[in-house]
């Protein structure tokens, strides 16, 4: 077990805890949610920057990172969903979701195809990530009606915007495998 896959597991773990923290401890908890979420985020850095410099990549990081990506994405989305329960962060979080259902999906088809290449990830993909990651990490523990909330709410729509764009892109490179 490498540090990286350490890392990368730990993202998986801080899942139950960023949910008992959310749910449990009031505004305290949404805080502590939001500090959960924000060291998993920085660990998905940090665990590839590792793993590469340590030259310590594996098979069993390059299938649980992702995991671990959406998982925890998921869930802060579910969250947040759950919590504003009105449709102006539903449909963002809806279209996040989403994505990537189907983007996980055009990668494990295009793989069984050979054509994994074709849908790695992009440069507008880490974007959209650290947009998501930021924007989500400040829904999660920001005062209801602040302006920070309002920001957040601003970089999740935009998280929204670019997840639709990046889908695009990936499917419009799959899309001569897609017709065959």
């Amino acid at each position: 077990m490498t540090l990286p896959n350490m890392l990368t597991l730990s993202r998986i773990f801080m899942i139950p805890l960023m949910v008992i923290f959310f749910y449990w401890l009031g505004e305290t908890g949404r805080i502590l949610a939001a500090l959960v979420f924000a060291i998993a985020a920085i660990t998905d850095w940090f665990d590839g920057y590792l793993a590469r410099k340590l030259n310590q990549m594996s098979a069993l990081g390059a299938f649980l990172d992702p995991v671990a990506d959406k998982l925890i994405v998921c869930v802060a989305l579910v969250l947040l969903a759950g919590h504003y329960a009105e449709t102006w962060l539903t449909i963002p979080a809806m279209i996040i979701v989403g994505r990537e259902i189907v983007i996980s999906a055009l990668r494990e088809w295009m793989a069984e195809l050979g054509r994994r290449a074709t849908v790695a990830v992009s440069h507008i993909g880490k974007i959209k990530t650290t947009l998501q990651m930021i924007s989500i990490g400040v829904l999660l523990g920001a005062p209801s009606g602040s302006l920070l909330e309002d920001i957040g709410v601003v970089a999740l729509y935009a998280a929204a915007i670019l997840t639709l764009w990046s889908m695009v892109v990936y499917l419009k490179a799959a899309w001569p495998a897609l017709r065959e």
